[in-house]
């Protein structure tokens, strides 16, 4: 187990949740409605708000990965920890798409907090977005 992994669950940022599996498939439709909408508003050329859907887009295929665990998250950094720990140590989900929602948890922020963003970084995480959600309701659904 990591250390940043082991300090999440002792701070009870990530926690047992009896009811996760149960909902995980509405997580991948969150995930999906999202990823739909950012690509409309990508198309609009609205890239800043395109940005931001894609990460929340990504934060619910996470979060439909952490239920299916029957855990719960009470911190976006610890979410990302524990998919690397649950997912990318098994060798269920590729490095490539964790650092992808790290960059877009960054690139949210940069968009939320600081007015900046770019059309490369928005198009870049779009697709890293469609290969996460396939992922997670390949593990899912299976």
């Amino acid at each position: 187990m990591s250390l940043e992994y082991d300090d999440c669950l002792k701070k009870g940022k990530i926690k047992p949740f009896s009811r996760g599996s149960s909902l995980a498939p509405k997580e991948l439709e969150t995930a999906g409605f999202d990823l739909g909408r950012a690509k409309e508003t990508k198309k609009a050329g609205d890239y800043k708000w395109a940005t931001i859907q894609i990460y929340y887009s990504m934060f619910h295929s996470a979060r439909a990965l952490l239920y299916a665990k029957n855990l719960r998250e009470h911190s976006h950094f610890c979410l990302i920890v524990a998919i690397k720990e649950l997912y990318v140590s098994t060798g269920k989900v590729t490095l490539y798409i964790v650092e992808g929602l790290q960059e877009a948890k960054n690139l949210r922020e940069d968009a939320d907090y600081y007015n900046r963003w770019s059309q490369q970084g928005c198009e870049k995480l779009l697709s890293i977005a469609e290969e996460f959600l396939f992922k997670a309701k390949e593990i899912i659904e299976r």
